[in-house]
């Protein structure tokens, strides 16, 4: 066993990831585009031909498991995304752990005075009846629907999107108006706007979770540079934070904005190279059969 893992990393050393191809899931949520796009960037420049595709979590995970897509690098866990990785985890592999804390939640501008979902039935006129979600099949939107039954919320959960329920977001802070989204962090919204997580008394959305990546079943095996480089993408609250508001504030497109700050944070870029570290190589031998946390 020792013999066989020693080969296959002196091997997989040598595999520079010259022209390989990579196809990588994401959906339309701040943190994903952003590590998407940053990772699109870092393959690009290991020689791979890089495609995104761009879809709903459903489509994303049929995708991945039917091989028709390579990875997808924004799998919250244990709770948001629980349900697709039941379905789905027999034909997926955990590649990484890129962001262990995050959190999802019902979120409020810090003006409005209630400090917990257990007060919003009382101002139920201040917020028009109303939370704002984003894609009917995200997670907290799932979370949220158990939250209103659970909570006895007199409250409609409309269905939009992350950029349209941010510009909601900013439409009623700029008004002054009382307004309830579902919201989660990382996200460049808590840097631009004063914000608060509503206590959740009942712990419907859980506790902090981690931001996984995840690929087809067996793809470690057939690109283990890939593998091993994406499980090495690991990324702190400050660095998160500012990748994330980089695309948001940048005047270029996603994909510039994510050069840019690659350009700018290029020591900690090279320290997920798995040439450029080799130490690190040596824990990453056998990544085919990860430890499942749910």
């Amino acid at each position: 066993m020792f013999i066989a893992a020693l080969l296959f990393t002196v091997v997989s050393c040598g595999d520079s990831g010259k022209n390989k191809k990579i196809s990588i899931a994401y959906a339309n949520w701040a943190e994903g585009i952003a590590i998407t796009n940053l990772a699109k960037a870092i393959f690009e420049d290991q020689g791979y031909d890089v495609k995104l595709l761009n879809a709903d979590l459903a489509p994303i995970f049929t995708s991945i498991s039917r091989k028709k897509a390579d990875v997808f690098m924004d799998v919250w866990m244990p709770v948001t995304m629980e349900d697709y990785m039941k379905q789905y985890g027999d034909k997926l592999e955990i590649i990484g752990d890129i962001y262990d804390s995050a959190r999802i939640g019902l979120v409020v501008p810090d003006y409005v005075t209630i400090n917990s979902i257990e007060e919003l039935n009382a101002e139920k006129e201040r917020f028009s009846g109303q939370i704002v979600g984003i894609d009917a099949g995200a997670g907290i939107m799932k979370a949220t629907d158990q939250a209103i039954k659970d909570y006895g919320l007199d409250y409609k959960l409309l269905t939009s999107s992350g950029p349209a329920m941010t510009a909601s977001l900013k439409k009623a802070i700029d008004r002054n108006d009382w307004i309830v989204v579902t919201g989660w962090t990382p996200h460049w919204m808590f840097d631009r706007f004063k914000l608060k997580v509503l206590q959740d008394p009942k712990q419907i959305y859980g506790n902090a979770e981690s931001i996984h990546t995840v690929a087809w079943k067996g793809f470690s095996e057939k690109d283990p540079f890939a593998a091993r480089l994406l499980r090495n993408i690991r990324l702190t609250d400050a660095e998160i934070s500012s990748l994330m508001t980089a695309l948001e504030e940048a005047r270029t497109t996603e994909r510039q904005a994510a050069r840019k700050w690659m350009e700018e944070h290029k020591e900690l870029v090279d320290s997920w190279i798995p040439e450029k570290n080799p130490a690190m190589n040596l824990s990453l031998i056998h990544i085919s059969e990860p430890t499942r946390p749910y």
